[in-house]
């Protein structure tokens, strides 16, 4: 009935603000406007990992710089190389935590499963083993989500990041599976799969795994 500029921007009430992206939206967003920030960090990292040793506070320098870009920060160059310095301490820290329980864990799942065929009492370590490499699974990912969000590598951190890997196991299971999965891939398919891992290898699933974990850990006390 009347002209959509016959009242003022005062007579016709604040705008509506567009809601916030969520879900595949919001990733694939993200992949869209930081694909050039993924790219860049994708190379800092595969950069700072040559000497072997530099690798753990190179994940986690990432896994910092990457969860700030859920929360629309800069992935900037400068960003990550201040990360890299800062997490020598806790990223071998969260490496030893996790990588250690892993390994053996895992090694004794193999080693007794091998045995089981022929003896029932082997069972009984392989579920123990298993177990545990479940458990420390679970945790890994929150772990390195927690330390991502800045908490420090502390009993109380390691306390919760256990208690967010048992008690929410869906998102932990499908972080895990966004990191571990794709470089499996990778590496099972290398070398047809190089121009993945330099240019995204690490950075994208780094992206997905936080991206899963962020709706629970934002719902944490400071």
């Amino acid at each position: 009935m009347f002209p959509n500029d016959y009242f003022s921007p005062e007579d016709q009430g604040p705008e509506r603000e567009e809601p916030e992206k969520t879900g595949p939206r919001r990733f694939f967003g993200l992949l869209l406007t930081e694909s050039g920030a993924l790219l860049k960090l994708n190379l800092l990292f595969l950069l700072t990992s040559i000497p072997l040793v530099t690798i753990p506070p190179a994940a986690l320098a990432l896994s910092r710089v990457v969860r700030g870009l859920l929360d629309d920060k800069p992935g900037r160059a400068y960003a990550y190389w201040a990360e890299f310095k800062r997490c020598w301490v806790p990223g071998w820290g969260a490496f030893l935590l996790t990588a250690v329980p892993l390994f053996s864990s895992g090694y004794g799942m193999i080693f007794y499963m091998s045995y089981a065929g022929t003896n029932w009492m082997a069972f009984v370590p392989f579920v123990i083993c298993t177990t545990v490499f479940l458990t420390v699974m679970q945790g890994t990912t929150y772990l390195w989500g927690l330390l991502a969000l800045g908490r420090g590598l502390s009993l109380e951190t390691v306390r919760l990041a256990l208690a967010l890997g048992l008690g929410k196991p869906l998102r932990g299971g499908l972080a895990a599976a966004a990191w571990y999965l794709p470089l499996a891939a990778a590496v099972l398919f290398f070398p047809l799969s190089m121009t993945y891992l330099l240019l995204l290898g690490f950075s994208v699933p780094c992206l997905l795994s936080h991206f899963y974990l962020r709706t629970v850990l934002r719902a944490l006390p400071d």
